[in-house]
């Protein structure tokens, strides 16, 4: 169980004038669905030229006034990271990893260039937000809160150059499952978009590479499908990743396959966990390039047994349809395999402190 260092920046906390009523609350953490519900309090910290970060407060969620100069609405500075509190056995609150989000938030804001967050500041927003609202935790089995720490460009100005001030925030939101359906297994449709390209923004989390994606993850719904995934920009053949996760594919003889961390792939923190998860259980993984003609080869001679997708939203997410132009096949049975769901059980069983945590991952927040 990792520590939390003491920050280098002071929080104020203000109090919240008219905070949710108990019973709308209830009401909601009952049936919370996904990023549509959100808790009372925010994060806010300011940046600017000469000053750097300050003015850390914890107060009343509320909206942003923005000048409509702002640098974000104009030349997309804006960068976010999504992590989530776990209730644990014990009744205590914990973080998964909240170091590798905020490292990763560092990696997006150099690309996107934006300043650096301290990562003992990031992890104190975090902690600071989820005292500030624990009791949002949902009530249905499985639910946690989902945490999006967000970076955006406040200056008013309009000419293309780095903004010289920013606001860093945090919101949460009680969260339930990521996917509508309830089926057992997620449809993937095989878009003809480009999700990223060498040398762009792919391995970056800032809203564009989202806002590329909805056209054809609005394609795949209108055709049934739950998801789309992407090809490479150059061939359009190597299988990449989908609209908000990363994919492995367990062949036959057990090995696992997920895409290279090549520059156009997300480096998601959920992947790389499941990654020392199987290697643990003594399982070969291997990061190399599969194209979507061997997944469908694979997938019809039996050399490949289960495809799941992962990422802080869903977890883990079982794949049992593709369907492109070209058409579509089935993976093993078209419901979850069973190493899909020993690695989500191991997984979730060291988020909910259910399993002993022998990589340092889970923080306790108390």
């Amino acid at each position: 169980m990792a520590t939390i260092a003491e920050p280098a920046l002071a929080f104020t906390t203000l109090p919240h004038p008219a905070p949710t009523p108990v019973e709308v609350r209830d009401a909601i953490l009952a049936a919370p669905g996904f990023g549509t519900s959100f808790s009372d309090h925010m994060v806010s910290i300011d940046w600017s030229e000469g000053r750097g970060w300050h003015d850390a407060t914890v107060g009343p969620r509320q909206p942003i006034p923005l000048d409509p100069a702002a640098a974000v609405l104009h030349y997309a500075q804006e960068i976010f990271e999504g992590l989530k509190a776990y209730r644990q056995v014990d009744g205590s609150i914990a973080l998964f990893r909240p170091e590798a989000n905020a490292r990763r938030f560092n990696q997006s804001a150099e690309r996107l260039a934006m300043p650096e967050l301290p990562e003992d500041v990031f992890i104190e927003s975090v902690r600071q937000l989820v005292a500030a609202d624990r009791d949002w935790f949902p009530s249905v089995e499985g639910g946690s809160l989902y945490l999006r720490p967000f970076m955006i460009a406040t200056e008013a100005f309009l000419g293309v150059r780095p903004a010289k001030e920013y606001k860093f925030l945090v919101i949460a939101s009680p969260a339930g499952n990521y996917f509508k359906s309830g089926a057992p297994a997620v449809s993937i449709w095989v878009s003809e978009y480009t999700r990223a390209a060498p040398g762009g923004t792919g391995a970056a989390k800032c809203g564009g590479n989202y806002a590329a994606s909805l056209v054809p993850q609005g394609e795949a719904m209108a055709r049934g499908h739950d998801q789309v995934v992407f090809l490479d920009a150059e061939q359009h053949k190597w299988i990449e990743e989908l609209g908000g996760m990363t994919l492995y594919f367990v062949m036959k003889d057990g090995s696992l396959v997920t895409p290279p961390l090549s520059g156009t792939i997300l480096p998601g923190i959920t992947r790389d966990s499941l990654m020392t998860l199987a290697r643990e259980e003594g399982l070969t993984v291997r990061e190399e390039r599969y194209s979507i003609d061997q997944w469908r080869d694979d997938a019809a001679s039996g050399d490949l047994v289960e495809t799941f997708a992962c990422g802080t939203a869903a977890v883990v997410t079982p794949v049992g349809k593709v369907a492109g132009r070209d058409g579509e096949f089935t993976i093993g049975s078209g419901g979850p395999g069973q190493l899909t769901q020993k690695l989500k059980a191991r997984l979730v069983d060291i988020q909910r402190g259910a399993a002993p945590d022998t990589h340092g991952w889970m923080t306790k927040l108390g």
